[in-house]
């Protein structure tokens, strides 16, 4: 008796994928389709099409952390199944969060006494964060109105215009006006001076960023808090302060632990870090610390008991997956302060070498500081003939994602290129980027200034009509807002984030 059988031409398990039917035709992509396929082909489907994504090694535009050790991707995949949110069935992870919480309240320098717990949660991002420590502001604020007998419609937030999306999406989202102090040449973040005298008595916080998205500049906090503790003594406000330091929150500590920004200052209220930028964890994880249990108003804490116990929660969402919380308490007791120490002194090590890269081109005029963001923000020193939108986009012929974009008011007419040092960058990428960017910039040489050259043109083709000479300041605004216009047309984004 003959056991075997000549397989089928619906036996796809015995053909290779490549050779299957599910690789010749186009599946449906805005309709869910009739059959199922098998799962070798959809893996193979999928994988394919990812490859045409950028290297996130290669995104210098972002932040967020790209790489962690293979023993923490084991851990982050052993928890990918448990829901943080289930604290009764998950206690071990719920008290790894709370480890997590109360160690970056002491790298704060929270006013902690002997055995008391920090009061902070773990969010899904700084956004989520950012709109946790608002929504305590104005709960305060109101409440402090009412019993003042004074309206409490009215809240607003005093800012940099430099600030990052996430405040805009707070104001708009939960009706509180966003007062921003505009930047000016040469000064891209928030004048202290300036945001204190926009100070009302509406105001329910300032907010400081301690790494501005846009050069990496580190705010003055600590001038911020004196002069804001001044005008809270003359006017009886007690305006407090927020920190955004999601980018600066796990760099300042390590690299300029003298620099006084945090809860050693007595107006800084609550502050927010991104776990998943300079925290060196994967993306969707951040955190936000109080200075006390009396910063976070307790109407805003919900219990709930229909998981098996009753369970404190102040978030807003509800599922969340328990990898990158598990993750961020694997990196905090792996390196310590040792480790946090030199993986941020390297990182600046190689924000040096790269600034001085560009320097030694001749081309750029660099924006970002010393002190802050280990990042290097320039721009073209001439861009009458080519500006920082071409470089951006001859970069990513050769794999790397550098964004270009323009500052907010009063400085808009400053065009940036970023790129940020992460913990992957290393001296050679950093020396091979450089490489790079000089034949970018002599094969920009060697064109025809496109755009200009369009724009001459078309000066050029009007007839009967007095021609003004344009101001070369002109001619490079025109430009820049021509190339903008290019890159919002291709639905390209810049990357600032």
């Amino acid at each position: 008796m003959v056991l075997s059988k000549t397989a089928s031409q619906s036996d796809v398990s015995v053909h290779s994928t490549f050779a299957s039917r599910y690789v010749r035709t186009s599946l449906p992509r805005f309709k869910m389709a009739e059959n199922s396929i098998p799962k070798e082909a959809a893996y193979q489907i999928i994988n394919d099409e990812l490859m045409l994504d950028g290297n996130p090694r290669l995104n210098l535009a972002s932040f967020v952390t790209t790489w962690m050790e293979p023993e923490c991707d084991k851990l982050i995949m052993a928890a990918i199944n448990k829901n943080y949110v289930d604290m009764d069935e998950y206690p071990v992870t719920t008290e790894l969060q709370n480890r997590c919480v109360n160690m970056i309240a002491h790298l704060f320098n929270a006013p902690l006494g002997d055995g008391e717990a920090a009061v902070g949660v773990g969010t899904v991002g700084s956004s989520e964060a950012i709109m946790l420590a608002g929504l305590a502001f104005k709960r305060k604020w109101q409440n402090k109105m009412k019993e003042l007998g004074k309206p409490h419609d009215k809240p607003n937030i005093v800012t940099g215009a430099n600030v990052q999306v996430c405040w805009e999406k707070f104001a708009r989202y939960f009706e509180v006006e966003l007062k921003e102090v505009k930047l000016r040449d040469g000064y891209y973040v928030m004048d202290p001076e300036k945001a204190v005298e926009m100070v009302d008595e509406n105001t329910i916080c300032v907010a400081a960023i301690l790494g501005s998205t846009l050069n990496g500049e580190f705010e003055d906090v600590k001038r911020l808090n004196e002069l804001l503790q001044e005008k809270n003594k003359r006017t009886g406000w007690n305006t407090p302060i927020h920190v955004d330091a999601a980018s600066g929150g796990f760099i300042a500590p390590f690299l300029y632990p003298e620099l006084e920004w945090d809860f050693r200052l007595p107006l800084v209220k609550s502050i927010n870090v991104s776990g998943h930028k300079y925290g060196l964890v994967y993306a969707g994880i951040g955190w936000v610390i109080w200075r006390s249990k009396e910063d976070l108003p307790e109407e805003l804490i919900f219990h709930i008991n229909y998981l098996g116990a009753d369970q404190p929660t102040f978030t807003l969402n509800f599922s969340k997956g328990s990898s990158q919380v598990i993750a961020q308490y694997y990196q905090l007791i792996r390196l310590g302060y040792e480790g946090y120490k030199n993986v941020m002194e390297n990182c600046r090590e190689n924000a040096i070498v790269l600034k001085e890269g560009l320097e030694k081109t001749g081309k750029f005029t660099i924006i970002s500081k010393d002190i802050g963001v280990p990042l290097v923000a320039f721009s073209l020193k001439d861009s009458s003939r080519h500006n920082e939108f071409e470089v951006s986009e001859i970069l990513r012929r050769f794999g790397w994602i550098v964004p270009a974009y323009t500052m907010p008011p009063d400085a808009q007419h400053i065009t940036v290129l970023r790129v940020v040092i992460r913990e992957d960058f290393s001296r050679t990428l950093a020396e091979r980027l450089v490489i790079d960017i000089e034949k970018v910039l002599h094969e920009l040489n060697s064109l025809p200034a496109r755009v200009a050259a369009k724009l001459v043109a078309n000066d050029q083709s009007l007839e009967n009509v007095a021609v003004v000479k344009k101001t070369a300041r002109e001619v490079q605004l025109e430009i820049t807002a021509a190339w903008k216009k290019l890159v919002a047309d291709r639905k390209k984004t810049n990357g600032v984030c």
